[in-house]
């Protein structure tokens, strides 16, 4: 593949931060329009998977089998889901904001399990970017950090989820193909959020806006956003794809600012500057040092 791998790689996983990063508002339109959070989970990745799994066939991907194709499903099912659920639950025992900067621990978690489990080296740029990644996702996030025992116990249990989650998911890409893996995920998900929706008494969109809402959470904020991150994740390792990603809270907070007239302050700002340096000088990095910890082409 021509162009510098990594270079390659940030970009995806910019894309799949801006993605991400725009759940937030699409989400904010779909509970306007009726959903609950069990119901929206279960539609966004019967959504996405049901497309992915159209689009494995018609083009005749191949799918993970064996032990690859047993812990992507575990992934999905379990890791997904259970992250997914302490995230949630953590925002009724803290705030929103300090539930969102526990979650955003995780890639200074996935840097220390990488060099634990997966091979990756500590070095000073991988350090120094994490380190200025974290400060400058706390200025974004702002204020109002308060919260019981409970919620952040809840909201470091996301992301601890989250890290194994995205450092298993960087052992099986050096195998499969991030598309296929991707598929095996979301169907993983949409199986177990359907049990939770069976059991429970859903709300789904009741607006044609609710419903566009949660297309474009199913298409742009999981679609684009998981195959860009697990293919991000090949080419860089997890360490610096789960760095890069904190690009998502800055993407929010500018897309809040631009769509939904929210204030932005001197210190969010100053904040996402901080991360866009740490994105850009890890971006940078000596290919050739970041390169053995990394699982591309491997």
């Amino acid at each position: 593949m021509g162009g510098n791998p990594r270079w390659i790689g940030a970009g995806l996983v910019a894309l799949s931060a801006l993605s991400f990063g725009a759940m937030a508002i699409f989400a904010r339109f779909a509970f306007a329009g009726g959903v609950d959070v069990t119901a929206l989970l279960f539609l966004r990745f019967l959504i996405a998977g049901g497309l992915m799994a159209v689009a494995m066939v018609v083009s005749r991907r191949r799918w993970p089998t064996g032990r690859n194709a047993l812990t992507l499903v575990l992934m999905g099912g379990v890791g997904y889901v259970a992250q997914a659920l302490c995230f949630f639950m953590a925002l009724k025992h803290a705030s929103a904001g300090l539930v969102a900067l526990l979650l955003y621990l995780y890639p200074f978690l996935v840097t220390l399990l990488g060099v634990q489990f997966a091979g990756e080296r500590l070095t000073p740029l991988r350090v120094s970017a994490v380190l200025a990644a974290l400060l400058g996702t706390a200025l974004t996030i702002g204020a109002g950090l308060a919260g019981r025992p409970l919620g952040i116990g809840l909201g470091i249990a996301a992301a601890l989820i989250y890290s194994v989650y995205i450092v298993v998911g960087g052992r099986v890409l050096r195998q499969e193909d991030p598309f296929a893996a991707a598929t095996v995920v979301m169907l993983s998900a949409a199986a177990v959020f359907g049990l939770l929706v069976m059991g429970g008494a859903p709300r789904f969109p009741v607006t044609p806006a609710g419903w566009a809402a949660v297309l474009a959470i199913a298409l742009v904020s999981t679609v684009i956003a998981m195959v860009g991150f697990f293919a991000g994740i090949k080419r860089l390792g997890a360490a610096d794809a789960a760095t890069l990603s904190t690009l998502e809270p800055v993407v929010t907070f500018v897309l809040a600012a631009v769509f939904l007239d929210e204030p932005v302050t001197l210190l969010q700002t100053a904040g996402g500057a901080i991360v866009l340096g740490a994105v850009i000088a890890l971006a940078r990095g000596d290919t050739q040092d970041q390169a053995k910890g990394s699982t591309s082409s491997r």
